[in-house]
C-alpha cells in the first residue's frame, strides 16, 4: 500500500510544528499505541496509521471489526488511524461530534464535486458514529492522557472500506467503496487528514458551538424515537451548543451528556413533542 504520507505532512506541518506521519503494518490498536507512548512521555503531534489492527476498540470497550486483514497486493478492507497531539480546550464537550462533522464533510461525494449541501445520505449518530443510509460507516474513539499540566488527546477513527463480515453485528455496516467507488483507504486518508487537523485546532480555540449547525444538518437521530441504555424512551431533539443530546421524554426534557449512555434509534414514527 502506498500512503500519501508526504502530502499529508506538507499540508499539516505548518499548523502543527513537529508533526509526523507513521504507518505500521500491524498493531493492536492505533489508539492504544499512542496512549502507551503518551504515558511514557512521548507526546508529539502525530498521525499513526495501521494497515491491520488485531485489537481495535470502539466506544464503551466494544470491539471494532476490521473488514479484512492486510494482504499484500490487495486493497485494505478498513482504514484505521489515530491523531495524537497536545490539546487543551476550555471545554471538551462535543469533540467527537466535531470530528464526525469533519470526516463526513471530507467524504461527502457532493462536497467533493463542489456542492455546498452534499445531500448524499451521510449522517451522524450521537455521539460518535458516521452513517451512510442509516448503516454505520465509521466510528470515532477519543482518549486523553494527563501528564502534569499538559493534556494529550488521541483521536481514533475506524472506517469500513470494504464490506464487514461479523456474526455479532445487529445490522449490516456500510462501506466506503459503495459511497466513493475506487477511492480506497489511502485516498480517504488524504481527504480526511488535513481538514481534521483544522477542525481540532478550531475546536481547541472555539469549542463545539461553531460546529453545531453542521452537526444538526447531518443528525441521524433528529426528531426520531430513541431509547437510552437505561430504558428511557423519547424523541431526540438535536444537540446543544456544547454537544449534549436533548431527548423529550414522558418526564420532560432530558439532557444526555454521559459517555456511559448509549442511544438506539427505535422503529416507528417519531413521538409527539409538546
Amino acid at each position: 500500500m502506498i500512503w500519501p504520507s508526504e502530502a499529508i505532512w506538507e499540508a499539516v506541518v505548518p499548523d502543527l510544528p513537529g508533526f509526523t506521519v507513521e504507518v505500521l503494518p500491524q498493531t493492536d490498536s492505533t489508539n492504544s499505541e499512542l496512549m502507551r507512548r503518551a504515558k511514557a512521555g512521548d507526546q508529539p503531534p502525530i498521525l499513526l496509521v495501521a494497515e491491520h489492527q488485531t485489537g481495535g476498540r470502539g466506544r464503551m470497550g466494544r470491539q471494532w471489526h476490521s473488514a479484512s486483514a492486510a494482504v499484500p497486493g490487495q486493497p485494505l478492507g478498513s482504514l484505521t488511524f489515530s491523531f495524537g497531539l497536545p490539546f487543551n480546550p476550555a471545554d471538551w464537550s462535543g469533540l467527537s461530534l466535531a470530528v464526525g462533522v469533519s470526516v463526513a464533510d471530507s467524504l461527502d461525494p457532493g462536497r467533493l464535486l463542489g456542492k455546498a449541501d452534499g445531500g448524499t445520505g451521510l449522517g451522524l449518530k450521537w455521539p460518535n458514529d458516521l452513517l451512510w443510509q442509516q448503516r454505520k460507516l465509521a466510528g470515532v474513539l477519543i482518549e486523553t492522557a494527563l501528564m502534569g499540566p499538559q493534556r494529550y488527546v488521541v483521536v481514533g477513527i475506524g472506517l469500513n472500506v470494504l464490506p464487514v463480515v461479523a456474526p455479532d453485528l445487529q445490522t449490516p455496516s456500510a462501506w466506503l467503496d459503495e459511497l466513493l467507488p475506487g477511492l480506497g483507504a489511502a485516498g480517504a486518508l488524504q481527504h480526511i487528514a488535513a481538514p481534521l487537523v483544522q477542525t481540532l485546532l478550531a475546536f481547541e480555540s472555539l469549542g463545539f458551538a461553531p460546529f453545531q449547525a453542521r452537526f444538526q444538518a447531518r443528525d441521524a437521530l433528529l426528531e426520531q424515537p430513541v431509547r437510552l441504555s437505561d430504558g428511557t424512551t423519547g424523541t431526540a431533539l438535536g444537540v446543544t451548543e456544547t454537544g449534549v443530546l436533548k431527548v423529550h421524554t414522558a418526564q420532560g426534557l432530558q439532557i444526555v451528556a454521559s459517555a456511559e449512555v448509549s442511544v438506539q434509534r427505535m422503529p416507528g414514527p417519531p413521538l409527539a413533542v409538546a
